[in-house]
């Protein structure tokens, strides 16, 4: 596969002969037409796949993960296909990309256009054909996530917004919002705070904590600017799991296709 980064305009993906040498079971082993290629001048439509495409967004340590793996089995409990993916999950960029963000010399700009290949691969040739087959593909954050970080760091928006601008509609996004006071004991309880997501990279801090704090604070906000941008649905993560969730269900249950035979 050759995937073709243009600073500032997008990404050309074009298929080779891996996948005929190495064919998978299931959506994957499906012809790769025109229909399905990330050509990256416009955006793909996925309007009128049988599949659904349903985004988690939000920000580290709010339960995303969590609640993936229990909508995840609730639709296949109700008898959907169901693909799981996120960020860095690539075979093409994925490895590549977590081993670029154990240093710290890799610019932010460079970040950007490894997860825009991360994400131009994983549409190519994990979420269309999962589409086209009927799946409901539930990701683990999209290319908002992206932005917002890179819009903190400085990146300009407009450079952003052109260079996912091949990045399909989502059918619903579903954004857990939290406040940075909710946010801080969760993550506590995980472990130590990540430098990343400490904003430790940038920021004029050297407490680690002030840090994070800053840094949520700032990020939040932008996520909040995004969400009037792209239409995000508000899930109040403030609460218990089970409200959480059963939220969830209701607004997944909202975008599902409908299937013969079976009542809403």
């Amino acid at each position: 596969m050759r995937v073709g980064a243009r600073l500032g305009i997008g990404f050309n993906v074009n298929m080779d002969s891996r996948s005929a040498e190495r064919p998978e079971p299931g959506y994957r082993n499906r012809v790769h037409d025109e229909a399905v290629r990330v050509l990256g001048d416009v955006q793909v439509d996925v309007s009128r796949t049988p599949g659904r495409l349903i985004v988690l967004e939000g920000t580290d340590g709010v339960g995303r993960s969590t609640h993936i793996a229990l909508l995840r089995e609730w639709l296949e409990t109700e008898g959907y296909g169901v693909l799981h993916t996120g960020l860095s999950r690539s075979r093409l960029a994925g490895d590549g990309l977590r081993k670029a963000k154990l240093g710290t010399t890799v610019s932010q700009r460079t970040l950007d256009l490894f997860y825009a290949t991360d994400f131009a691969d994983r549409i190519e040739n994990d979420i269309l054909p999962a589409l086209r087959a009927g799946f409901v593909v539930l990701t683990d954050r999209y290319f908002y996530s992206i932005m917002a970080r890179s819009i903190v760091r400085g990146i300009d928006r407009d450079w952003l917004r052109d260079l996912y601008r091949f990045a399909p509609a989502p059918h619903g996004v579903l954004y857990l919002r939290v406040s940075v006071d909710q946010l801080i004991p969760r993550v506590v309880t995980r472990g130590p705070f990540d430098y990343w997501e400490s904003g430790m990279d940038f920021q004029e801090e050297t407490e680690l904590f002030r840090s994070f704090r800053r840094y949520q604070s700032r990020l939040l906000s932008v996520f909040e600017e995004l969400a009037k941008t792209y239409g995000f649905q508000m899930i109040d993560a403030n609460r218990d799991i089970a409200d959480v969730f059963a939220d969830l269900k209701e607004a997944v249950r909202s975008l599902l296709p409908s299937r013969p035979g079976v009542a809403s």
